[in-house]
């Protein structure tokens, strides 16, 4: 790992910012902590949370949804209150999931393109990938949007980092940043990983994010029952450890090469509390 940049980061949404305040003890200093641009929150909600995050000795990374956003002036307006509660040095843009855009931006390359980055003088961006594909975008379009905000940031010297999606197959996360990596694209990738949760859960947000569960997976990681059923009552625990010691596995299969600089970005769907002390004792063993 990279030494100079955070092991992992974390996500919040501005509705369990309280979370942050309950793990703040097991959080090291300065991790950055990327805040949620949901439909159902308001930019006050993001603001909020970004103070808190701030105050609390971490680094806000605001993630700015393009299909969300209602105009130009509804950018500028988020990100000036921002930037006078929480001064962050990183923002992580996004397309958004909304059928129907809310204003002008379909796409965030769109989004970049409109020079906002130069007014705000932002020099550090993460884009975000999909190692499994995306339910409603064709793979050849993803991997030609990355390629173009590469080139665009790049050529403009910013620092750029690229965020994945969860996925539940090692494999495929390990293909896909070979495929990366033979592209020539060197940039730092934080390979988004699920903390310990209940399966029920996981099952709920892999639906929501269009998120792929094999039957090799499901199996291996605790998210069906024996006969192949995922709707499942009870406490049991997806398999947090495993999925983890299977990934690293195949991480460690690699060249360096082909490897490239990777880190961890931890979806915390169990609680923030429990999913940072699980992470933390893993990267510590």
């Amino acid at each position: 790992m990279h030494d100079t940049r955070a092991p992992y980061t974390l996500e919040v949404t501005g509705k369990a910012i309280a979370q942050i305040e309950d793990a703040k003890d097991a959080i090291p200093a300065g991790t950055p902590i990327n805040i949620a641009f949901l439909g159902n929150e308001h930019h006050s909600q993001r603001v909020n949370a970004a103070s808190v995050i701030r105050a609390g000795g971490f680094e806000p990374v605001p993630i700015i949804s393009s299909r969300r956003l209602r105009s130009g002036e509804d950018r500028d307006q988020l990100i000036d209150a921002l930037f006078a509660v929480a001064s962050p040095s990183r923002i992580l843009l996004v397309g958004g999931d909304p059928d129907l855009q809310a204003g002008p931006f379909e796409n965030s390359m769109e989004l970049m393109s409109t020079a906002f980055l130069d007014e705000y003088d932002i020099q550090q961006v993460g884009i975000v990938a999909y190692p499994e594909g995306h339910p409603k975008i064709e793979t050849d379009i993803l991997w030609d949007s990355l390629r173009w905000k590469l080139g665009f940031l790049q050529d403009a010297g910013r620092d750029v980092e690229i965020t994945t999606q969860y996925a539940l197959d090692p494999e495929s996360i390990v293909e896909w940043l070979k495929s990366l990596r033979s592209e020539g694209i060197t940039v730092p990738v934080r390979i988004g990983v699920p903390g310990p949760a209940k399966a029920s859960t996981i099952v709920g947000y892999a639906r929501q994010f269009g998120v792929n569960i094999t039957d090799d997976a499901a199996e291996r990681y605790g998210v069906a029952t024996v006969d192949g059923d995922r709707e499942f009552d009870g406490d049991r625990q997806f398999g947090a450890d495993q999925f983890l010691d299977d990934l690293t596995a195949g991480l460690n299969r690699l060249s360096n090469e082909d490897r490239g600089d990777v880190l961890f970005h931890l979806y915390p769907f169990g609680g923030m509390a429990d999913s940072v002390r699980w992470i933390n004792r893993r990267l510590a063993n």
